[in-house]
């Protein structure tokens, strides 16, 4: 007798998940679109005084014409190749005198960082408060006072001739004669106390955060105190030295109080041509051209420094 096998029967499929209810799915939808909304305002902001006025400018670069007449946008790329050609003495003033000006607060800013950060004490935030107070009086202003400061009948002056230390800086072009002002020396002063604050503050925060005892680590391998600064202390405030020349260097070069009111016309800079274009010449489109080649400048220039400074925390 020969036995039947019943047939194989597929197991059940398994049963769907409960659907979840509709306010959970809008409550989930909303929790993702949270940071979205978040970051709306400033999305916002950078395109309407950013991007929008950015690509006006574009096109006003590229525009031919006249006042009285308009402008038409031609696609004239031809005025970036004029400017450059014609203003190119005052590119590389302006990127000279920021570079000077740039080195400078990074030789005195470092030196005061260092002390708030590890030898201030309870004056720590006084001191701060001495390198944050320019702040508080207006750029115009603190520039108007290096005039007094530099004036040909102003102490300064006075003890640098006396001391035949103009006579050094005229030989070098720093100078002219017995008198500071209307010199490319007042300039670099005037940039470098000016901008001085925005070197001290990112290398204050960055020499704060190291921690003493590594100090105390290479004391106790016998490393001497400058080996201790060249091995430890300075390499790990470098994300603040990038910091701060990056916050120095970029407004420096596009600057034009300075050189306005400490220079004479052989002391221009970029941002003085641009200046002129835009409210006295009236030529639009030669000073927006003028604004995106500076703008190009400084950006392959900080790319470079960044990249090459390997700083893992602005790479």
């Amino acid at each position: 007798m020969s036995a039947t096998t019943a047939p194989k029967t597929a197991p059940p499929a398994p049963a769907p998940p409960p659907a979840a209810p509709a306010g959970a799915r809008k409550a989930a939808l909303r929790k993702k679109l949270v940071p979205y909304w978040l970051l709306l305002p400033g999305i916002l902001w950078l395109l309407i005084f950013f991007a929008a006025p950015l690509v006006y400018q574009a096109s006003t670069s590229v525009q031919t014409g006249s006042l009285e007449e308009g402008f038409k946008v031609t696609w004239h790329f031809q005025t970036y190749w004029d400017a450059l050609t014609e203003y190119y003495p005052q590119f590389l003033r302006s990127v000279m005198y920021a570079a000077t000006a740039t080195v400078l607060c990074l030789l005195l800013g470092y030196p005061l960082a260092y002390l708030i950060a590890f030898r201030a004490g309870r004056w720590r935030n006084l001191v701060m408060i001495l390198v944050i107070a320019p702040f508080f009086t207006s750029f115009l202003i603190r520039t108007l006072a290096w005039k007094t400061i530099l004036s040909d009948s102003g102490p300064v002056v006075g003890v640098l001739n006396s001391l035949h230390i103009l006579d050094v800086t005229s030989q070098l072009g720093l100078t002219e004669g017995e008198r500071v002002l209307a010199t490319p020396l007042a300039v670099v002063c005037g940039l470098t106390y000016n901008f001085l604050p925005f070197m001290i503050l990112p290398l204050y925060s960055s020499l704060e955060r190291i921690d003493g005892r590594l100090h105390e680590a290479a004391g106790d391998l016998y490393a001497k105190p400058f080996t201790t600064f060249r091995k430890v202390t300075f390499p790990l405030s470098m994300p603040g030295v990038v910091a701060g020349t990056l916050l120095t260097f970029i407004p420096a070069t596009g600057d034009y109080i300075n050189a306005e009111l400490l220079g004479s016309t052989d002391q221009k800079m970029v941002g003085n041509v641009i200046q002129s274009q835009f409210l006295r010449v009236l030529d639009y489109p030669t000073a927006a051209a003028l604004s995106f080649i500076l703008m190009a400048a400084i950006l392959a220039m900080v790319t470079v420094y960044i990249r090459r400074s390997g700083t893992e925390d602005l790479v």
